[in-house]
């Protein structure tokens, strides 16, 4: 089996090698990390004591694995961690985040790569994040003794799909997984019927609500608000994780409100870095007053220009803690929705568009509490802000019913790190009674 992976995936590689170049010329992307990706010349670990490989794909993974190391790192002191990652974002945050620790880039799901990986790096452990199903990876890990367990595990309705139609490829891989620890029941039924053993699977909830901050004043917030010029009166609508159109269609919303609001302020924080330019071109032609994140330096920020482009990666966490009115992008079209957690916790106004299936259980608690809008079109979007600022008890109301939302639903990285404690120690699953769904 793992000679037809590598012959899929060296035929995948060829058919997609003109975009790939492509990529790589005008984007800067793929070229870094080769000798990792390609024969899993990943970093030598010198020791030999505990160690926890955690693979998480990008950004949005990234940020997750803070608490859970913190956590892991309490029950199991002395044990080192490594983190790979496959995006460039995702990579040099990682090494920004993580500076103390190996930081590198994922081998592609190749035998020789992943083998040649395992015996450099001789983990105790192997942790994948949220949907990561590597047949060869998981093989291998196997075949070296090493446990592997999927943690904040979720099935988009996407992934889900691709996965029961090509179950016959995958099932095995998911039949050999030591732990999935999930968000919600539903994505544990979902892996049941994928292959994966009953007893290895447990509710635990969301990690992502354990990392939420709650303090609109703290340090990095209140930094980026003076650097954008933000007075106490201002009224900031933050567009976050956008894809094309929502760029557009905030601008539009926040061009027709500001004549009769001029405290409104919008930020816009796209969700790929490549596509900043494309924006600053849209804020060019509507012609409002504007400017880039990377340009303030503390001291340049025009009152004038009632617009932010973030051109920056890594900042929108606190970014959503300066925001009064938020939209959480990637959700207007086929995307499946970015993180609304954040903006929830801080007690912004939520709002999102139709298409948020990637994060379907918090949609589904946020709009049961009263906590979210889901706005979908333009128009929309325009009346959930414009009514925000007509009436200042509405998404107070929202704000609130949201934080204790996201309050009510933490203690997701105590559970798993539970459950990995007991893998790491023991070498086998936990009981299933430790898990949420019990």
């Amino acid at each position: 089996m793992p000679y037809f992976f590598n012959a899929v995936y060296l035929l995948a590689l060829l058919l997609a090698s003109p975009w790939l170049l492509y990529a790589a010329i005008r984007m800067g992307k793929y070229r870094e990390g080769l000798g990792a990706r390609l024969l899993g010349l990943v970093p030598r670990r010198p020791g030999k004591g505990r160690c926890v490989w955690l693979h998480a794909v990008s950004v949005g993974e990234i940020n997750l694995l803070g608490t859970l190391i913190q956590s892991l790192e309490h029950e199991s002191p002395g044990c080192e961690f490594v983190i790979s990652t496959t995006t460039k974002t995702g990579y040099d945050l990682a090494r920004e985040r993580y500076a103390e620790r190996c930081v590198f880039y994922c081998p592609l799901d190749f035998s020789w790569a992943v083998r040649t990986a395992l015996a450099r790096l001789q983990p105790s452990l192997l942790l994948l994040t949220e949907t990561e199903i590597w047949p060869n990876l998981i093989a291998a890990a196997k075949e070296h003794g090493v446990p592997v367990a999927i943690v904040n595990g979720r099935l988009s309705d996407r992934s889900y799909r691709g996965y029961r139609r090509l179950n016959a490829l995958f099932r095995r891989a998911i039949a050999r997984m030591d732990l999935i620890a999930v968000q919600t029941q539903a994505y544990a039924d979902g892996f049941q019927s994928l292959g994966a053993r009953p007893e290895v699977v447990h509710v635990t909830g969301s990690v992502k609500f354990d990392r939420a901050v709650f303090d609109r004043h703290n340090e990095t917030t209140q930094h980026l608000a003076r650097l954008a010029g933000f007075v106490p009166s201002d009224q900031v609508f933050l567009a976050g994780s956008t894809q094309a159109p929502e760029e557009q269609l905030a601008i539009d919303a926040f061009l027709s409100l500001v004549p009769r609001h001029p405290s409104l302020r919008l930020v816009l924080t796209p969700r790929h870095p490549e596509r900043f330019d494309e924006i600053a071109a849209l804020l060019d032609r509507s012609g409002t007053r504007w400017q880039r994140r990377s340009e303030l330096d503390g001291s340049n920020a025009d009152a004038s220009a009632r617009v932010l482009l973030v051109d920056t990666v890594g900042e929108l966490g606190a970014w959503w803690g300066a925001s009064h009115i938020a939209y959480v992008g990637g959700s207007m079209a086929r995307r499946g929705g970015q993180n609304m957690i954040e903006p929830a916790a801080y007690g912004a106004a939520v709002s999102f568009g139709p298409n948020a299936t990637n994060f379907r259980s918090v949609v589904a608690v946020l709009l049961d509490g009263d906590a979210a809008v889901v706005v979908r079109n333009g128009e929309q979007i325009r009346e959930f802000v414009e009514r925000c600022l007509d009436d200042p008890q509405y998404p107070k109301r929202l704000g609130e019913n949201a934080r204790r939302i996201v309050l009510e639903q933490q203690g997701a990285v105590q559970r798993t790190t539970s459950l990995l404690m007991a893998l790491l120690n023991d070498g086998k699953p936990a009981s299933p009674k430790r898990s949420l769904a019990a």
